[in-house]
């Protein structure tokens, strides 16, 4: 019998509990600029950003342009790191300057992802757009997205 060894890049050793949530969130963050199959100029820039602020390798950034769907999301813990994630999400959406169905409904599925109540995940979603269309910082966001939010 043989074993199928698999080849494991440099960036796959060692990797952290907060390394892995990282690499899926960012993950998710690919995913969604990948909604409408394309990755524009601006939506590069800004995924190399927060590759940059992740302390993703150059390796695993190409990986995970080819394949997001490899890296499972597991949605953060605390409220406020979900509304940070939402944040950055939404921010994507909008990276190239309009907003697509197929964004917006990946979106609705991250908010889901992310561990907001079903019943109020298009409030949220849509909520978080129209936030950032009006380029307010996380803090306004969070506030914001607290009172649409209510739990």
């Amino acid at each position: 019998m043989r074993l199928k060894i698999k080849h494991m890049g440099l960036s796959d050793y060692n990797l952290t509990g907060e390394q892995n949530r990282n690499i899926a969130y960012f993950a998710s963050i690919v995913s969604l600029a990948l909604a409408d199959n394309v990755i524009t100029e601006s939506e590069k820039k800004l995924l190399e950003k927060l590759a940059k602020r992740f302390h993703i390798l150059e390796d695993k950034f190409k990986e995970i342009l080819e394949n997001p769907e490899k890296f499972p999301m597991n949605a953060p813990h605390s409220y406020d790191e979900r509304i940070e994630h939402l944040f950055d999400l939404t921010k994507m959406v909008y990276a190239d300057a309009a907003v697509t169905g197929e964004e917006t409904g990946a979106l609705r599925r991250i908010c889901v992802g992310l561990g907001f109540p079903l019943k109020n995940v298009e409030k949220v979603a849509d909520e978080a757009v129209q936030l950032i269309l009006k380029e307010i910082d996380l803090e306004e966001f969070t506030r914001a997205i607290k009172y649409v939010n209510r739990i």
